[in-house]
């Protein structure tokens, strides 16, 4: 028997898998009449919130753990879409810390895909679903976020010539560096977003090895450890999916080291629960 996450079974249901307890926390400050499910899986969050019934819970690491997260979700509360949110290393060097990468694409990283493709749904890679692409787009921009052109991502023409024209308006940007100079500081950069390829496999990209290793595999803009997993699920399922990410590394520093660094968690779970609730709302 099916679970609907409140008692309005006609309204359209949300379900938003975050990477962070902290983002599925302020998600809940924002919910009518919250409730939390436990099951195997852990725990999630239900509620209402601008006329959609949203059900919210954080997937662990890795592919394994999103996909049996995106798949419990959708048997549980048959979502009208699944977002997703989290953070990602660096690939293209157009982007820098906190910039904000929207997932046309997601692609594995060292996975025979042909093989994958013999299964249903029959993909080598995966997407959002362009409706709710349009729907992150209108809404980063309305939250302040520039739009870098589609041409400057990893996939496209790449980022040499949008580089290029930044660097003529404003001498000071840091690329994907992002280094702290005191340029860069005296002239700090607006937040972007791009819409672009994202390279999801079941080890943290870190080192040059590895980080050209994952750029020949897959052309992406950035790297993480879930996002293509719960699109696959969700092609699989029949279900809409969206994946967005916000750059906290440049795939340049090994996992402890990014765990010691002063990444703002709390400031990106209060970006992505804002962006998310968002498009939620235009959703509904």
């Amino acid at each position: 028997m099916t679970a609907s996450p409140s008692s309005t079974p006609t309204s359209p249901v949300i379900a938003v898998i975050g990477a962070l307890q902290q983002e599925v926390d302020l998600i809940r400050e924002q919910l009518r009449n919250p409730a939390v499910r436990t099951g195997t899986l852990g725990q999630t969050v239900c509620g209402t919130y601008a006329n959609a019934q949203v059900a919210a819970t954080v997937a662990g690491m890795g592919t394994v753990n999103a996909a049996a997260c995106a798949q419990h979700v959708i048997d549980t509360f048959q979502p009208q879409a699944v977002i997703f949110s989290g953070i990602a290393g660096g690939l293209n060097p157009a982007l820098h810390i906190a910039d904000v990468v929207v997932g046309r694409t997601l692609r594995y990283t060292d996975t025979d895909t042909a093989l994958i493709a013999e299964s249903a749904p029959g993909l080598e890679e995966f997407s959002s679903t362009p409706e709710l692409v349009a729907l992150a787009e209108q809404v980063l921009s309305a939250r302040g976020y520039e739009q870098i052109p589609g041409t400057a991502s990893n996939g496209a023409d790449g980022p040499t010539a949008f580089l290029a024209q930044l660097g003529e308006k404003n001498g000071s940007y840091g690329g994907h560096m992002n280094n702290g100079s005191p340029a860069a500081s005296a002239a700090p950069e607006p937040r972007r977003f791009l819409t672009g390829c994202i390279a999801t496999g079941n080890r943290f990209v870190t080192g040059d090895e590895l980080r050209a290793r994952t750029l020949e595999q897959t052309n992406a803009d950035c790297a993480e450890m879930e996002g293509a997993a719960i699109a696959h699920i969700c092609a699989r399922n029949g279900v809409d999916c969206l994946v967005l990410r916000a750059i906290s590394d440049n795939c340049d520093e090994a996992y402890d080291a990014f765990c010691e660094r002063s990444f703002d968690i709390a400031d990106y779970a209060r970006s992505a629960s804002a962006l998310v609730l968002g498009i939620i709302e235009r959703m509904a």
